[in-house]
C-alpha cells in the first residue's frame, strides 16, 4: 500500500516498436529490437508506463504483476509473461523498486531466443514534498533514480535514469506528470514525458487513461497512448485492465495489459 489513504493500484511497463519486417527474417532480432526500441527504463505503477508521486509506508512490500499480456509490435505477436514490479518501503518517504518482465514470441525463428527478460531496472523512489497523495494540501512531489539493468537474451548493457514526478488528486480527478531523462543501455540519450489521469479515487472502479512521449538520440520518437480501468477490491488488492496503441517512427505497437498490485507487510528498518 502506498502512502495513499486508498491502496495504490499498480503500474506499467515501457514499451516501444520494431519496424514491420517480413516474419521470417524478423523473429531472429525480435527481442534485441524490441529491447532497443525503448530507451527508457519502466517505472511502478500498473497499467501505466508512467508513475504516481507516492511510494510504498515503511515496513510495506507491493506486488506488482502482470500474469500475462499481449504485445504486438510491426506485426508480430508476443507473450509478456509476466511483468513483475517489487516495491520496498524501507524508510519514511522511501522506497527501492525492482523490475523486469519476460518476453515469448509466438512465433519465434529456430536461430531467436525463445524466451527473454527485459526492462530490469533497480531504482530508488523519495517522496521530496508531500501533498495530495499523503492527504496534505497541494501537489505532491518525487523522484525516482537508479540503475538500467543488463537483460537477458536482449540488451546486454548498463544505463541510468531519473525521474521527477508530479502528482495532485481532487475529488473528482488525479493526474500525475513524469519527466524523465536517461543514459541508455546503449548509451545514447533518452528523454521521457507522461502523464497520467485518474478519474475519482472514492470509485470502486474507476477509468484510467496516459499519454506519453518517448524519444532517444539518433533513434525514432513514440507516441503512446492508453486507456484502461483500476478495480479496488480492498484496501491492498487492486486489478487493472488496458490496451496501448503507439506510433513510432518504424511503426505500430498495440498491447493489451491485465494485472493486479497486492500491498503488505514484510517488517521494516528501524
Amino acid at each position: 500500500m502506498s502512502d495513499r489513504l486508498p491502496a495504490r493500484p499498480a503500474r506499467p511497463l515501457r514499451q516501444g516498436a520494431d519496424g514491420p519486417r517480413p516474419l521470417g527474417t524478423a523473429r531472429a532480432a525480435l527481442l534485441v529490437g524490441l529491447s532497443c526500441a525503448w530507451p527508457v527504463g519502466a517505472r511502478a505503477y500498473r497499467p501505466f508506463d508512467s508513475t504516481d508521486a507516492a511510494v510504498s509506508r515503511r515496513g510495506e512490500m507491493e506486488i506488482e504483476l502482470g500474469p500475462v499480456g499481449y504485445l504486438r509490435p510491426g506485426g508480430a505477436n508476443i507473450l509478456v509473461v509476466p511483468n513483475l514490479v517489487l516495491n520496498w518501503g524501507f524508510a519514511e518517504n522511501w522506497e527501492v523498486v525492482l523490475e523486469g518482465r519476460g518476453l515469448a514470441p509466438l512465433a519465434a525463428a529456430s536461430a531467436a531466443p525463445a524466451y527473454a527478460i527485459d526492462e530490469t531496472d533497480l531504482f530508488l523512489k523519495v517522496v521530496l514534498r508531500r501533498g495530495s497523495l499523503q492527504d496534505v494540501e497541494g501537489p505532491s512531489v518525487a523522484t525516482e533514480f537508479g540503475a538500467l539493468l543488463p537483460t537477458v537474451n536482449a540488451q546486454p548493457g548498463v544505463g541510468a535514469e531519473a525521474t521527477l514526478i508530479v502528482s495532485e488528486m481532487w475529488p473528482a480527478l488525479a493526474l500525475h506528470l513524469n519527466a524523465s531523462v536517461a543514459w541508455t543501455r546503449a548509451h545514447t540519450l533518452g528523454g521521457f514525458a507522461g502523464l497520467i489521469v485518474e478519474g475519482p479515487d472514492a470509485w470502486t472502479l474507476r477509468p484510467v487513461g496516459e499519454v506519453y512521449f518517448e524519444a532517444e538520440h539518433g533513434g525514432p520518437s513514440t507516441i503512446s497512448a492508453l486507456a484502461g480501468a483500476i478495480w479496488r477490491t480492498s484496501e491492498v488488492l487492486s486489478f487493472d485492465a488496458a490496451v496501448r496503441a503507439a506510433r513510432t517512427g518504424a511503426g505500430q505497437v498495440y498491447e493489451v495489459r491485465l494485472g493486479f498490485t497486492w500491498d503488505g507487510r514484510v517488517g521494516s528498518i528501524d
